[in-house]
């Protein structure tokens, strides 16, 4: 049995598969990053999971993406927490951005693009996952993601800047207190996670001009970052990966067709077709093993 997952900050999706490429079952846990997750995290996520530790002992190759996993020592992080579980399997470690461009493969290259809880890109042309800028996380980076959207809506709320219906939705919705707020991003972990979360209450007040204007610039900053910096960019499809791409999808066609980027595909959760690659692409490699 072959179990390929799929791992932002927020959550990891796991799909089981046979050698045939059949769908045998799905799971989620917590995202296992390896920047916030050690290896004692990450196997207690797994043995935990109901179903997924079951079956662990039949397991022949697990080939896990992740957010984070961006180096080979961030890695085998990863790697030796999921070892210490999947005793009898093959394990295959990298990173989501890798995820992000088999799943949105279509037989010529593109630039794949990861907006969630964090956000990245790269251009594949079916053999090598380029990057060309690297992402530098939500204190640096993440432009467009669910973190950096969580900041604009606490900075503005503090500053007091948010409009008035805004404000009193956030106070009706929340019951935070500014001591609060600063303890979870500056003294508990998961602080990007945590900014994300705010983003269901930004959806619910996207008709609104003032959070428009927020996610156009957010996503606009994106495009400018991760995509243009591709030189032929305009040359080639750019796809999407991501909740923030998926439900801000007209804002993200917008500033595309402003920027001269060829829209393609738009997929909130990317598991799926990231199963069809490997049922196409690799399991025909391993039949061979």
């Amino acid at each position: 049995m072959i179990l390929i997952a799929d791992s932002g900050s927020t959550k990891c999706d796991w799909l089981l598969i046979d050698r045939q490429g059949n769908k045998k079952g799905e799971f989620h846990t917590m995202g296992l990053n390896p920047y916030f997750h050690n290896e004692a995290i990450i196997e207690n996520a797994v043995r935990t999971c109901e179903g997924l530790f079951e079956i662990a002992d039949k397991i022949e190759h697990v080939f896990f993406y992740g957010a984070g996993a961006s180096s080979e020592s961030l890695c085998a992080i990863v790697k030796r927490g999921l070892e210490v579980v999947f005793t009898e399997a093959h394990i295959l470690v990298d990173h989501d951005l890798v995820a992000a461009a088999y799943s949105t493969y279509e037989g010529e290259p593109a630039i794949s693009c990861i907006i969630g809880t964090g956000s990245n890109s790269c251009y594949f042309d079916g053999e090598s996952v380029v990057e060309e800028v690297p992402a530098l996380a939500y204190i640096l980076g993440d432009e467009a993601s669910g973190s950096w959207f969580g900041k604009m809506l606490l900075r503005d709320y503090f500053y007091k800047k948010l409009p008035e219906e805004i404000r009193i939705d956030f106070d009706a919705t929340f019951h935070s207190s500014k001591e609060e707020i600063m303890r979870k991003i500056y003294n508990e972990p998961n602080a990007n996670v945590y900014l994300a979360g705010f983003t269901r209450f930004i959806g619910k007040h996207a008709a609104h001009p003032h959070v428009q204007a927020w996610v156009e610039d957010g996503l606009l900053t994106f495009l400018k970052i991760h995509v243009e910096c591709f030189a032929n960019y305009r040359e080639v499809k750019t796809h999407f990966v991501g909740s923030i791409g998926f439900y801000f999808s007209d804002m993200l066609k917008k500033v595309c067709e402003q920027e001269g980027v060829q829209l393609g595909m738009i997929i909130r959760k990317p598991i799926e077709r990231l199963a069809d690659y490997h049922i196409n692409y690799l399991l025909p490699q391993l039949q061979k093993s």
